[in-house]
C-alpha cells in the first residue's frame, strides 16, 4: 500500500477534527519574491492549512482580472519558474505546510514533465495544479508526478458531464478542486447554489477530498463552503487583491495577508 502524501496527511488530520481545510492561493513573485517567502510564512502563522502558489504565465486563461494583473506584477519583477522553485526551497525547515504549485500547461511542458515534477518536488512542493491541462494529458501527467511524491489535482466545473466528473474525480490525486462558478477567476458576491448539489455528487464518487475554489470573497463564503460539506475551501483572488491593496499603499503585504488569512479561519471554525 502507498504512503499518504503530505496533502493527504493533511486532510486526515482535519476531518478527524472536523475542520474545513483553508487554502490561500498567492501569485509568486507579486510583487517581488521575498514578500511572497514572508507572506507564505504569514499565512502559514495565521491558520492556512495548504497554500496553493501561483507561477506566473503571460496568457492565464482560466483567471480575472485580479489575478492576471498579480502575474503581470510578478512578470515585470523577472519571477520565473526557477527562481520561484529556489524561493520555495529556500522555506525547508520553516514551511511545514503543503504547497501545491499552480501552472499553466506550457510552462510544464516547455520544462517537460519529469524534469518539472523532480525539480519541484526537490523544492519541497506537495501538489500541481494545472487548469488547462486535458484530462487525457493529466492522466499522464499524474502518473509521473506520483512517482515524484506530488499530487496531481485535477479540476471539475459546473459544466462538467457526470461521467467526465467521475474519471477526473478518480483520476485526481490528493484533492479534487471543484471550480464553483462557469468562467474565471475573481471575487463572487453569490456562489452557484448548485454547487452543494456538486459537492455531495464528487464525494459520493470516492473518497478524495473536494476543495472548492473560484470565487469565494471572504469569510460569509467560506462559511457557506464549509456548510456544503466541502472538505476544503479555496480563497485565491480576494487574498491577491487584499496583498495589492497593501502594496500600493506602501503597507506591510504579509501582514496583510496575515490578518486576512486569519479572519478567514476564524469562520471557517465558528
Amino acid at each position: 500500500m502507498s504512503t499518504s502524501t503530505p496533502i493527504q496527511q493533511r486532510f486526515s488530520q482535519l476531518q478527524q477534527r472536523g475542520q474545513c481545510a483553508l487554502m490561500p492561493f498567492l501569485m509568486a513573485g507579486d510583487p517581488d519574491l521575498s514578500t511572497t517567502r514572508a507572506t507564505l510564512l504569514a499565512l502559514q502563522g495565521t491558520g492556512a492549512d495548504m497554500i496553493e502558489l501561483g507561477i506566473p504565465y503571460s496568457d492565464p486563461l482560466a483567471d480575472g482580472p485580479v489575478i492576471q494583473a498579480a502575474a503581470s506584477r510578478a512578470l515585470a519583477s523577472a519571477t520565473t519558474p526557477g527562481r520561484v522553485l529556489e524561493m520555495l526551497s529556500s522555506l525547508k525547515g520553516e514551511l511545514r505546510i503543503p504547497v501545491i504549485l499552480f501552472t499553466y500547461s506550457n510552462p510544464l511542458l516547455n520544462r517537460g514533465m519529469e524534469s518539472f515534477c523532480r525539480d519541484a518536488a526537490a523544492a519541497g512542493a506537495a501538489g500541481l495544479v494545472v487548469p488547462d491541462l486535458p484530462l487525457e494529458e493529466a492522466e499522464k501527467l499524474s502518473a509521473i508526478a506520483q512517482q515524484h511524491s506530488l499530487d496531481l489535482v485535477l479540476l471539475v466545473a459546473p459544466t462538467t458531464p457526470a461521467d467526465r466528473m467521475g474519471r477526473i474525480a478518480a483520476a485526481s490525486r490528493g484533492f479534487t478542486y471543484l471550480v464553483s462558478v462557469t468562467g474565471v477567476t475573481g471575487v463572487r458576491t453569490n456562489l452557484e447554489n448548485r454547487v452543494a448539489g456538486l459537492v455531495q455528487q464528487l464525494k459520493g464518487m470516492g473518497p478524495t477530498p473536494v476543495a472548492v475554489g473560484f470565487g469565494i470573497s471572504g469569510p460569509d463564503q467560506a462559511r457557506q463552503v464549509r456548510d456544503w460539506g466541502a472538505d476544503g475551501t479555496i480563497v485565491g483572488s480576494a487574498l491577491v487583491k487584499v496583498m495589492a491593496e497593501a502594496y500600493a499603499q506602501q503597507g506591510d503585504v504579509a501582514a496583510a495577508a496575515g490578518e486576512f488569512c486569519r479572519l478567514l479561519r476564524k469562520a471557517l471554525d465558528d
